[in-house]
């Protein structure tokens, strides 16, 4: 006997869709953490050149006049929104990572993407013991269990209400 939950599955599994973000997140997570220490340690530098600088002067080609300061401020809060989403994210994907049950799959996905070493260096580091077509697969199954764990945790859902 299957325990439900609502309309849903007590253990609902991941859509494609689904594994697909999980795995373009995956790919953008380095890039986003390197990101936000940039903002981190450049915040006050960041807000500084915005409302000085000439990006805001017009946020969008069809104004007809400029309010410098009015679009400094949209600026400078799209850079905390966007340093917020990138914090949402990347505590997930860790949390994620971390409830893989597999050893090796864990292993996998945290050289090939926490740490952000390309395919072919997670290919050659885990090479020793383990054939390509098993890295791969080792990968595949962790992105899976990522998106399922994510999924449980209401990721998907909050993340689409965001966008």
């Amino acid at each position: 006997m299957a325990m439900a939950w609502g309309q849903g599955e007590l253990f609902a599994k991941a859509s494609k869709q689904e594994i697909q973000r999980t795995k373009f997140l995956l790919d953008k997570y380095t890039d986003m953490v390197s990101l936000m220490r940039d903002f981190e340690q450049f915040e006050q530098d960041m807000q500084q050149i915005t409302i000085e600088g000439e990006a805001a002067r017009r946020i969008d080609q069809t104004d007809l006049h400029a309010d410098k300061t009015a679009n400094a401020t949209i600026l400078i809060e799209k850079q905390r929104w966007v340093y917020k989403r990138y914090q949402f994210y990347t505590n997930q994907l860790r949390r994620a990572c971390a409830l893989i049950k597999e050893n090796e799959t864990k292993q996998a996905i945290d050289y090939r993407y926490i740490q952000g070493y390309s395919h072919k260096e997670t290919l050659l580091f885990f090479r020793h013991g383990l054939s390509s077509s098993t890295i791969r697969r080792r990968l595949l199954e962790g992105t899976e269990s990522m998106a399922n764990t994510l999924k449980l945790m209401g990721f998907f859902e909050q993340d689409n209400a965001e966008f």
